[in-house]
């Protein structure tokens, strides 16, 4: 009869605690993630990189070879590339935002959103951290252009900080004049009326033609919109060499204000 081996002691160690634990993650995390969806998603999309990178550089190459100037002015060039990027802002934060919001709202894709802890904060600024990143490839990609094409701009380093305001400006307006839009109006109507106040503005908003071409009465309208805001004040910097102006600044941040406001007032998520 065999002797029993004596069992060897079994050392103290902790239970391993298998529960589930579900739970969110971190803002970080999450706005990170939203972020990087919404970049990839407008960048997958035909019609955004169309309208965000194609027919900004097409306006610029084709405009820089036909006469559009008075007599006496600057080059086409210095006076093109203010202009048309003050349409790249126009078309990443209002047209195409517009348009792919309101869409998300018509098929329920924010309704669902809410649905999960991402917080709706979160979700603006994913989207608003996305548009900074495609007018970044935007702003390289033009600049790059604009350069080939013989673009000498004033200012040097000095006007950065200017532009930079500009920008940030007519990026807010911009995005609460298109979160107006989606918010308010079918997917439908959206992709239309977006379009066309696109077009709008390309012709009044002194981004291929100077504001002096126009009428008296139509010029005064013009001056009060975004678009011409922003243009001016990058054209006042990088082809005047001078500060960007009050009546741009003033008028950008108005439109900031009462576009983002509205749009907080009324959007519906459903």
């Amino acid at each position: 009869m065999s002797t029993p081996v004596p069992a060897m002691p079994v050392p103290d160690m902790p239970l391993l605690d298998l529960r589930p634990a579900p739970g969110a993650a971190s803002r970080a995390r999450m706005f990170a993630a939203q972020t990087r969806l919404e970049l990839v998603l407008t960048l997958r999309r035909g019609e955004s990189v169309l309208l965000t990178m194609i027919i900004p550089v097409g306006l610029l190459a084709f405009f820089a070879a036909v006469d559009v100037l008075p007599s006496g002015t600057e080059s086409s060039v210095d006076f093109l590339v203010p202009g048309v990027l003050a349409l790249a802002v126009m078309s990443t934060a209002f047209t195409g935002q517009a348009i792919a919001t309101g869409f998300e709202r018509s098929y329920g894709v924010l309704k669902r959103l809410g649905a999960t802890p991402l917080p709706r904060s979160v979700l603006l600024a994913g989207k608003t951290a996305a548009v900074l990143a495609v007018e970044v490839l935007q702003l390289v990609l033009l600049v790059a252009v604009g350069f080939a094409l013989g673009w000498d701009p004033d200012g040097g380093p000095a006007a950065v900080p200017s532009v930079l305001a500009l920008l940030v400006l007519g990026t807010a307006a911009f995005s609460g004049l298109g979160l107006l839009m989606a918010g308010t109006l079918r997917a439908e109507a959206t992709l239309a009326a977006a379009n066309g106040v696109y077009l709008l503005l390309l012709l009044i908003g002194g981004v291929v033609f100077p504001l002096s071409k126009l009428p008296g009465w139509l010029r005064t309208i013009a001056e009060g919109l975004p678009t011409a805001a922003l243009s001016d004040g990058l054209r006042h910097v990088l082809a005047d060499g001078s500060g960007p102006g009050a009546r741009p600044l003033i008028v950008l941040a108005v439109w900031a204000v009462a576009s983002l406001g509205l749009a907080a007032r009324t959007f519906r998520w459903e």
